[in-house]
């Protein structure tokens, strides 16, 4: 079902720090700042030949990154995110087998563009898995 992988989330705690690590110090090509108020973050993608790092950052009081970077005072990895072609498909077929989708199990639009959806840690070896259709 899941295809390449597309990017691993890592939550981070000052945006513009992380950019210029990955930027000037690892020499990646990194895209500008994009707020995603519908996710509550702030993102950059730091492009590699072979998959993306998204980093992120909180957006507004409820953000969901805000929480992990309480526990998570550094930072860290927050998700991997795999590509599937159908992801109506690929959310019946997880449901079917007792796997438990968060929100309201309806895909979302990512930051791509694209519908994405996102699976509990406890169901995927203690990581948050997102889905997103390619």
């Amino acid at each position: 079902m899941i295809g390449k992988l597309n990017h691993v989330a890592i939550a981070v705690p000052d945006l513009d720090a992380a950019t210029t690590l990955y930027r000037d110090t690892l020499g990646a090509k990194v895209s500008e700042a994009v707020d995603q108020p519908d996710h509550g973050v702030t993102t950059v993608f730091v492009e590699l030949p072979n998959t993306k790092i998204e980093l992120l950052y909180p957006l507004g009081e409820n953000s969901p990154i805000a929480g992990f970077l309480a526990k998570n005072q550094a930072g860290g990895i927050h998700h991997v995110c795999y590509e599937v072609e159908d992801i109506r498909a690929a959310a019946e077929k997880l449901k079917a087998d007792g796997m438990r989708i968060l929100g309201d199990g309806e895909p979302k639009i990512g930051a791509h563009g694209k519908p994405v959806l996102f699976l509990h840690p406890k169901d995927f070896c203690g990581t948050l898995v997102e889905l997103e259709e390619v």
